[in-house]
């Protein structure tokens, strides 16, 4: 079998979909076997084999077939329209065979079409690989993390076909024209007629003299005044105000000014008082300022780690545990008696359901459903159906964890296993 490497990831990262009460990616190697023992060789082509690591939180994706491996992004559109051609033949295939086992009264056939149905779900375009030409699909049984299963789950192949298009060229607007108004002449002002008669008899052209009679020639005919159009009169108009206002105001009467010796002296004169006052320089004393008044200091909060659960004050009221989703690192403050550290648990939950996984003892991997909610005093419950089921067909015990917002919302959480054993738990975000 090949043993080609094609994507690896940690669990904690994506969002698992199943259907029947039980995760597809619990049961991936018996789907694959499954398909193969129905003779349904093209569809077990389609799905990677996945090998989990030894913490049970890491998984690598090999090839079943050989050849040259191509991501989906780095085949040209050829080579993409005939694999998702070949994936919607193997998704009808897929979607019979679900429907046609769903219909058996064997609850073991019925649970198998259940998670067939979702088996073929994978997070994105990312995550196909074209091996020898065929598609093959890595983490599939998976979703992005606060995302639902797709109701077409090509539809992400298809939008990565679809022509991009041409960049905008945004070009700035040419800025306006200037205004230019001109005003005309006959909107001037009409002078005076004091005015007008100065302009004209300053601008009059004078008269030319009279030629005297030549013996030779006779007398030229006089030359008739030239007058200045009407117009022109009044632009010069215009030009003389301007400059002959300013010489036209009255000027200012001069204020007579008298001198001290003419004003007559009444009275006796004072005595000079400086001379029996005494004389120094003057001496600036530095007045002392006040104090600062002391400042308080302010009360240091303490930052929140944004890894924390922080059960929001705003949702809680209003009864909602949005707060909750997501994939989340149980830290217990216990220790497993085979190997001496704490458990490896993670819990994923959305819209109050999901499930807890538990890692032990020398890698036993044990999982189970959960279901949480807000009671009335503001308390949030996370409780499991039953204990969990572990890969080597023993159960591990579940707790029953209550948490309260403690100090700026951040959730303080215990985990009850029976009436007597009551222990600590921090629950934080997985993969921050």
């Amino acid at each position: 079998m090949a043993k080609t490497l094609l994507r690896s990831g940690n669990l904690d990262d994506y969002q698992a979909v199943g259907g029947g009460g039980q995760a597809v990616f619990d049961s991936a190697l018996q789907i694959r076997e499954a398909l193969r023992l129905r003779r349904q060789q093209p569809l077990v082509d389609c799905l990677a084999i996945p090998q989990i690591n030894d913490g049970g939180d890491r998984v690598d994706w090999y090839s079943p077939l050989e050849g040259e491996v191509v991501s989906w992004k780095g085949a040209d559109k050829e080579a993409r329209l005939r694999a998702l051609r070949y994936l919607e033949n193997s998704l009808a295939s897929v979607s019979s065979l679900s429907k046609k086992a769903r219909q058996s009264p064997k609850t073991a056939q019925q649970l198998f079409g259940s998670l067939l149905a979702k088996a073929f779900q994978f997070p994105g375009e990312n995550f196909l690989y074209l091996v020898d030409g065929k598609p093959v699909i890595t983490f599939w049984g998976f979703v992005n993390l606060n995302e639902n299963a797709r109701d077409d789950i090509l539809d992400c192949l298809r939008e990565s076909l679809l022509p991009e298009p041409p960049p905008r060229v945004e070009t700035e607007p040419e800025p306006p024209a200037p205004v230019i108004t001109v005003e005309p002449l006959d909107a001037l002002p009409d002078p005076s007629p004091a005015l007008r008669a100065r302009v004209e008899e300053r601008y009059r052209p004078e008269p030319e003299p009279e030629p005297q009679p030549a013996m030779t020639a006779p007398a030229p005919e006089p030359l008739k005044k030239r007058r200045l159009p009407r117009r022109a009169l009044l632009v010069a108009a215009a030009i003389i105000i301007a400059i002959a206002a300013p010489l036209l105001w009255p000027k200012a009467t001069p204020v007579a000014t008298v001198e001290p010796a003419a004003l007559p002296r009444v009275g006796k004169p004072l005595p000079e008082l400086t001379r029996t006052l005494p004389l120094r320089h003057a001496e600036v004393v530095p007045v002392e300022a006040a104090p600062p008044a002391p400042v308080p200091e302010a009360e240091a909060v303490a930052p929140v780690a944004k890894d924390l659960l922080v059960m929001a004050a705003s949702q809680v009221k209003a009864g909602s545990t949005r707060f909750l989703n997501g994939s989340w690192r149980v830290m217990l403050d216990v220790k497993d008696p085979i190997t001496g550290k704490p458990p490896s648990l993670r819990y994923q939950i959305q819209n109050n359901k999901g499930t807890a996984r538990v890692v032990h003892g020398d890698n036993i991997i044990c999982r189970t459903e959960i279901f949480s909610g807000l009671h009335s005093n503001g308390e949030l419950l996370i409780k499991t159906r039953g204990n969990a089921r572990c890969t080597d067909g023993s159960r591990y015990p579940m707790p029953e964890i209550a948490c309260k917002a403690g100090t700026n919302d951040v959730a303080e959480c215990t985990a009850r296993y029976d009436a007597h054993t009551v222990v600590p738990l921090t629950f934080k975000k997985a993969g921050v």
